[in-house]
């Protein structure tokens, strides 16, 4: 991810809610961003989401909140607009085989929740220092997340600190005590919730009950004065008592700051660093003008609008679908292929798709999905493209005179080997859910105008992933006993149709280490041995609470060099495999780099790798240890042995 363009497109985020605040047409509390994990490949809200890695989703969280909520002034309290994380936590299960997530209770392991599922929430607190948390609607052992004590004023307001509010999702109180049942009275359910550190309620359930409660003696007036502080500290940091917007600081902005140049750029290269190459036969991609002067394009996604933008967006300045933007480049001919992603089969359609592919110079197929398939409140029960998209991409493929470029748009992976493994379709491209600009970028793409570096976010699995593994099953690490593969590419034991990170370009890159340490000495507290872990006398691990780790740092050196002839940007993958100790991940990203190399130069690029941190592991219990013995860092084809010891 090129976190530098994301904090842009925040940055423009908030300039744009600014103005229509000024206009009286916006308020400046924005819940967003998603920092859920994409865990199951199924989840209909995995398009909101940066992925499945924690460090990732980390750190595209804290540069989406600091985007929207610094001013760039000297006052650290001052917010521009107030962002929240959501939705703590666990949350990755929406309507699934009878399961919804009003009813679903997680059960997940101390060791899953400390090394997957919370921390990018952590990060927001205490990174992005971000302004509110939404606690989730479905239960997390047996608890509901809003009525949790521990993970509430335990977590985020004991251990994280947050200086701000934790809100609902929308009518969770509700929920808690009508579809879950969790209490016998609505006023204890006011009680609970309150007491266990919410201050903001989605809805009317707190405002119907809550003085019910307090006259009932269920609830201490001193919970609702500690609720409006935070809500109310939250309105005053953004200005909002501070008299006339105009005279305030982003005052001055207004209808000439929405939907600028500037920002619409700034769409399109969101959009072009999205879109991952998947395949490139023959270097068939990119096309060129001279020698593609028409072009088949087909599909239900060909000449899409509201598609382009998923769930939670907002109204684009202005669409261009892929047939407009690829019309700019080359004379188009248009066909559906299929009547929507649906794809009920229809020969009639099917033939004049045929026919256009038999007469273009190239083929362009856009299949995928829509928020009919995936969203919020739906799951996707199959990975496979819907309906009859396979058979239609089949069917033309056969009929295409020249090259074929499928082209994937949805927010989740699908099972897409049929298309990597036929030799007739040339190259495959995944755009995500692009934005308004969607179809700009993929033309840019496809014709060379910008040379495609985006990596996949998430482990594309085969089909027979949803008939062996439940979505109910939030365990990250697989079972042998059971034959569960675990989940995401730390840990999953199977085959993916696409690895975790994978991306081509057209040029190629080499790495080459240039300087790394290849022993670390842990420095340690007093008595530290004592809680050393291991068997038959050896010490496999150390508590990182007990290591000295100010300060201890280490640096990692590479050279990226541009082996081919045309520029590119690379995302640089920094991963590490540590020692089999505490059922630790079969790898880790520890570092991600986005680095721009013309043809034929070098780019030098630095780590610095926090050892306490990035180097540590969750044990079974959820502590943090730091395994002694080898840590393998590789990046590409590149490893490098670095040994831990204690000092």
């Amino acid at each position: 991810m090129n976190l530098l363009i994301g904090f842009l497109n925040f940055q423009a985020v908030s300039t744009e809610a600014r103005a229509m605040y000024n206009a009286g047409l916006a308020g400046l509390t924005y819940w967003s961003p998603n920092v859920n994990i994409f865990r199951d490949p199924r989840w209909g809200r995995g398009q909101e989401t940066p992925g499945e890695d924690p460090l990732v989703v980390s750190r595209y969280g804290t540069h989406y909140v600091r985007g929207l909520q610094s001013t760039g002034g000297k006052n650290p309290n001052r917010l521009k607009v107030a962002a929240c994380c959501k939705h703590y936590t666990a949350y990755d299960l929406d309507n699934w085989n009878g399961f919804d997530r009003f009813h679903f209770d997680a059960k997940v392991t101390q060791q899953d929740l400390e090394d997957t599922y919370n921390p990018p929430f952590k990060s927001c607190v205490m990174d992005g220092h971000v302004a509110s948390v939404m606690c989730s609607y479905n239960k997390v052992n047996g608890v509901p997340t809003c009525a949790d004590p521990k993970l509430l004023n335990g977590i985020i307001r004991g251990q994280w600190k947050l200086n701000g509010y934790i809100a609902s999702d929308c009518d969770s109180a509700d929920v808690l005590y009508n579809t879950q049942h969790w209490t016998t009275t609505p006023e204890r359910a006011v009680a609970d919730v309150l007491e266990a550190g919410l201050d903001v309620n989605c809805g009317t359930f707190l405002g119907d009950h809550a003085e019910a409660a307090v006259k009932v003696g269920k609830l201490k007036e001193a919970f609702i004065d500690r609720a409006l502080i935070n809500s109310f500290t939250v309105r005053m940091r953004l200005g909002v008592f501070d008299g006339n917007p105009a005279t305030q600081p982003f005052g001055n902005l207004g209808p000439r700051d929405v939907c600028s140049e500037q920002h619409q750029q700034l769409a399109l290269e969101a959009a072009r660093e999205g879109i991952v190459l998947l395949k490139n036969n023959n270097r068939a991609l990119p096309l060129f003008r001279t020698r593609t002067r028409t072009l088949a394009v087909i599909g239900p996604n060909a000449d899409v609008t509201n598609v382009m933008i998923g769930n939670y967006a907002g109204i684009p300045c202005r669409y261009t679908t892929p047939r407009q933007g690829l019309a700019k480049y080359a004379v188009t001919i248009y066909k559906p292929g299929c009547q929507n992603v649906a794809c009920q089969r229809n020969p009639m359609l099917i033939q004049d798709s045929s026919q256009a592919a038999s007469q273009a110079d190239a083929t362009v197929i856009i299949v995928g999905a829509d928020q009919s398939v995936e969203r919020e409140a739906l799951d996707r029960g199959s990975l496979l493209l819907p309906g009859q998209q396979e058979q239609m991409v089949l069917e033309i493929t056969a009929a295409s005179r020249g090259p074929v470029i499928l082209v994937v748009m949805s927010g989740g992976p699908m099972d897409i080997s049929f298309a990597r493994d036929n030799k007739k379709i040339s190259s495959i491209l995944w755009v995500g859910y692009p934005g308004q600009a969607g179809g700009d970028a993929l033309a840019d793409v496809i014709f060379g105008h910008h040379n495609p570096g985006g990596r996949l976010p998430v482990t594309w699995y085969p089909q027979d992933f949803v008939a062996r593994v439940p979505m109910t099953n939030m365990n990250m690490r697989p079972d042998p006993a059971t034959g569960y593969p675990g989940r995401t590419y730390r840990f999953y034991t199977g085959t993916a149709v696409y690895p975790f990170g994978y991306g081509l370009s057209y040029t190629t890159f080499s790495h080459s280490l240039v300087h790394a340490p290849e022993l670390v000495s842990l420095p340690l507290h007093e008595n530290q041995l004592l809680s050393c872990h291991g068997t038959n006398n050896s010490c496999n691990s150390v508590n990182v609470e007990n290591t000295k780790c100010e300060g201890l740092l280490l640096d990692v050196h590479l050279d990226v060099q541009n082996t081919g002839s045309t520029d590119g940007g690379h995302a640089v993958l920094l991963f590490s495999s540590p020692p089999a100790v505490h059922g630790a991940p079969q790898k880790n990203m520890v570092g991600f780099r986005k680095v721009h190399v013309g043809a034929g130069a070098t780019e030098r690029v630095h780590f610095s790798i926090d050892v306490c941190k990035d180097l540590s592991v969750v044990d079974e219990m959820g502590a943090k240890k730091l395994p002694l013995g080898s840590h393998l860092l590789h990046v590409g084809d590149v490893q490098h042995s670095l040994n831990l010891q204690i000092e």
